[in-house]
């Protein structure tokens, strides 16, 4: 797949951290932690002041400075209307730092450390709470629109993910065929179900809002600590990634969501037909970032069956289900 050197973090020595933190005024005491993280390099780093930080360095190449400084814009506005988010620290008036080295260009953002446990998904009262904070995010990410941040559309999350799969080599031969077969017949379906819901309202978003991106605190409630998938799109795709099981139980868990996201935000309801459209790009576009990361060393050993015959095999079957899954009327609430 097309990539480049950059994509390498190999520089990034736990001393180069250091420097560079120290570079911004935060000088630390030499204790560090790497975090997970596939896409960019994140670190807890702790002061001689005896804080704790989180020092997020981005993927080289992936966002362009304007892009990540949007990001960080909305995180700040989101931060004054007093939506539960981290925002990044004012270093010296910046929120975005560069430095070079080893010929390479990084670029990191700091913010405090905010730790929380994964949300209980299985209980209404907090799939309600979970309704209201999301509806406050959107209430202010409809107040103006992004200028350069990716849209949710199947241009961007299925077409081009489906290009750049099918230009290189990670399809095995005896797999392409109905791979691509079915990519195309779902892509089809899928551009008949943004068609059909023209006109919904498209407004800035999480972007990428399950699970694992949310952080719980009992007394608290949820709170996020990252908005690096920040796009345009419609509102349910920061709800739709909330749920799970079979119809009836996304229907239910769907009915909390908008009990407590209405309070706050109007719903489309035209939006549910979208659901299994928006999965469907999500796997089409999930296969195409690992094929883009692959000469990241992270990521053959994160997903070493990527490439295999029943990968591919299986991808071809799940997007047969997924045509399936969008022929069906869209879950009642």
């Amino acid at each position: 797949m097309p990539s480049s050197a950059t994509d390498s973090y190999a520089d990034l020595t736990p001393d180069f951290v250091l420097d560079a933190l120290d570079s911004v005024g935060l000088r630390g005491d030499g204790r560090m932690l790497q975090l997970n993280s596939y896409e960019n390099r994140v670190f807890q780093v702790f002061l001689e002041d005896g804080r704790a930080v989180v020092a997020k360095f981005y993927r080289p190449g992936r966002w362009s400075d304007a892009q990540i400084l949007e990001e960080h814009a909305f995180a700040v506005e989101l931060d004054a209307a007093e939506v539960p988010v981290v925002p990044p620290m004012d270093l010296g008036g910046r929120t975005l730092v560069a430095l070079e080295h080893a010929g390479v260009r990084h670029r990191f953002a700091v913010s405090e450390r905010h730790a929380g446990r994964a949300p209980e998904l299985d209980d209404a009262e907090v799939l309600r709470w979970l309704g209201r904070f999301i509806g406050r995010l959107h209430t202010v990410g409809a107040q103006r629109p992004f200028a350069h941040r990716r849209q949710m559309d199947v241009a961007t999350f299925g077409e081009r993910p489906r290009e750049l799969l099918l230009a290189g080599d990670m399809i095995p031969d005896a797999q392409r065929p109905a791979w691509q077969s079915m990519c195309d017949a779902a892509l089809d379906v899928v551009r008949t179900a943004f068609a059909a819901a023209e006109g919904v309202r498209l407004l800035r978003l999480h972007g990428d809002c399950h699970p694992g991106n949310l952080l719980w605190r009992p007394d608290e409630g949820p709170h996020f600590v990252d908005l690096d998938d920040a796009c345009t799109g419609p509102a349910v795709q920061d709800l739709w990634m909330l749920l799970s099981g079979d119809r009836a139980a996304m229907g239910a868990q769907m009915r909390c969501l908008l009990d407590g996201y209405r309070a706050f935000m109007p719903f489309d309801v035209r939006e549910l037909a979208l659901i299994e459209a928006l999965r469907t790009l999500r796997m089409i576009h999930h296969s195409a970032w690992i094929a883009e990361r692959w000469t990241d060393p992270a990521f053959p050993a994160a997903f070493p069956w990527f490439g295999s015959a029943a990968y591919w095999s299986q991808q071809a079957v799940q997007l047969r289900e997924q045509l399936e899954a969008m022929e069906e009327d869209a879950i009642e609430v």
